[in-house]
């Protein structure tokens, strides 16, 4: 019978449990009106990254923290309070958007049940990802899994990890238009994928900022995947935005960006990878009312290997630039990171990235995955969560009616890569 670890979050002479119970379910109990310990590797839980439960008003986010191995994770929180009312936003790790927003009366408790995927950079006991300076600051590649509750009132009662064996996993290739983005205003589609998706599908995003296919690979990113890959597992690659931007000899999208494409299928494939090219969002670019193409004849290579390999192709530039226009040139505006001076902490300039989205962009391309994901009959589709519903880019969301409450930030920072 599976032994459940109850940890009374007030109970410290406890804590010390918490390093010794790996391969169990944890479950903590939160009285959220009174101070709360701050996590420690020693301790193994708590509240993290200098917040607390505590707040007369109860409208502070706050983080927790569960020392944990690498792997995937069944995380149940019970949203709510008995002694307030609450309207609560969950994020997992590196801002993973889990819960949109979920409104509870005084006294009511709703369960939310979703899958957390913790990485590390190791790899086989020998090799390791080459993680970037940013990558370390961050709570993406750390030993603990890393829950962020937000919301005009944020309410949580209990949360529950089991160690998990989701169906299948999605593993996530590319680069700042894809990876788990660590501050505001920047996030990527990556970041919401793992929303749609029930605890039976995984989502592991190995992709950075600034990477191309040829960096991805020597980082060893792409050794990480091909030596912990099972069969039936997805692979979706996106590349493009850096690659275009080399001018080293042999580069180009038919010669090097081709052969590293080949490289990616050739390993992939004997794993029973099941792999998914995505030709890269296009940039906000408008030129006399309409988008104007960035990419070269990126997109175009990207379209003729996935023909020739018979692979499934999701169209990103094609479905992005239909959504841009659909928009319009002003009202795009509002997918990216356009806004101004002192909108973040520690943002003294006006931004404005056509580029790179943020959390409603993001949201709206991720969208367009989804829908790539369905017009290929990818089985995996059967995990879409019952709020799923289809999305067509002529048909977009309205800005004002998306919730994503800032993730607390020390200072806002652009990603490598444009």
């Amino acid at each position: 019978m599976k032994k459940i670890v109850i940890l009374l979050i007030l109970l410290l002479p406890v804590a010390h449990l918490v390093t010794a119970i790996y391969g169990q379910t944890l479950s903590f109990d939160f009285d959220m009106s009174k101070p709360q310990p701050c996590y420690n590797d020693d301790i193994g839980f708590g509240y993290d990254r200098g917040t607390s439960a505590v707040s007369k008003k109860h409208n502070l986010p706050m983080f927790f923290s569960v020392k944990v191995p690498e792997g995937d994770y069944k995380v149940t929180v019970t949203i709510g309070s008995r002694q307030y009312a609450g309207i609560t936003a969950l994020r997992a790790e590196t801002r993973r958007m889990v819960v949109e927003r979920m409104t509870t009366q005084k006294g009511e408790l709703r369960n939310a049940t979703f899958n957390v995927n913790v990485r590390t950079p190791y790899i086989d006991g020998q090799k390791t990802v080459e993680l970037q300076n940013r990558e370390k600051k961050d709570w993406g590649w750390d030993n603990r899994l890393t829950l962020e509750f937000n919301g005009e009132r944020p309410a949580v009662s209990r949360i529950k990890i089991e160690p998990n064996q989701p169906k299948t996993k999605i593993w996530l290739c590319g680069n700042s238009t894809v990876t788990d983005q660590d501050g505001e205003p920047y996030t990527s589609w990556g970041q919401i994928l793992p929303y749609w998706f029930d605890e039976n599908v995984s989502v592991e995003n190995i992709a950075m900022s600034g990477l191309r296919t040829t960096s991805f690979i020597v980082q060893n990113r792409l050794e990480k995947i091909v030596q912990e890959i099972k069969p039936g597992d997805y692979v979706l690659i996106e590349f493009g935005h850096n690659d275009e931007k080399d001018s080293n000899p042999g580069s180009g999208a038919w010669y090097n960006f081709t052969y590293n494409l080949k490289q990616f299928i050739d390993r992939l494939r004997p794993k029973g990878a099941n792999i998914i090219l995505a030709t890269p969002t296009e940039r906000r670019n408008f030129k006399n009312g309409k988008i104007n193409a960035t990419h070269d004849d990126y997109p175009k290579a990207i379209r003729t290997i996935a023909k020739r390999e018979r692979l499934p192709l999701i169209d990103l530039t094609m479905s992005t630039t239909e959504l841009y226009n659909a928009m319009g040139d002003s009202l795009s505006k509002r997918l990216f990171v356009h806004y101004p001076a002192n909108s973040y902490p520690g943002q003294k300039k006006e931004l404005k990235d056509d580029t790179h989205s943020n959390a409603f962009g993001a949201y709206e391309i991720c969208k367009l995955v989804i829908m790539g994901l369905k017009s290929n009959n990818l089985e995996l589709v059967k995990y879409l969560r019952p709020n799923w519903q289809d999305f067509l880019p002529q048909h977009y969301d309205n800005w004002q009616n998306f919730y994503w409450p800032a993730t607390p930030i020390d200072r806002s920072e652009k990603p490598a890569g444009n």
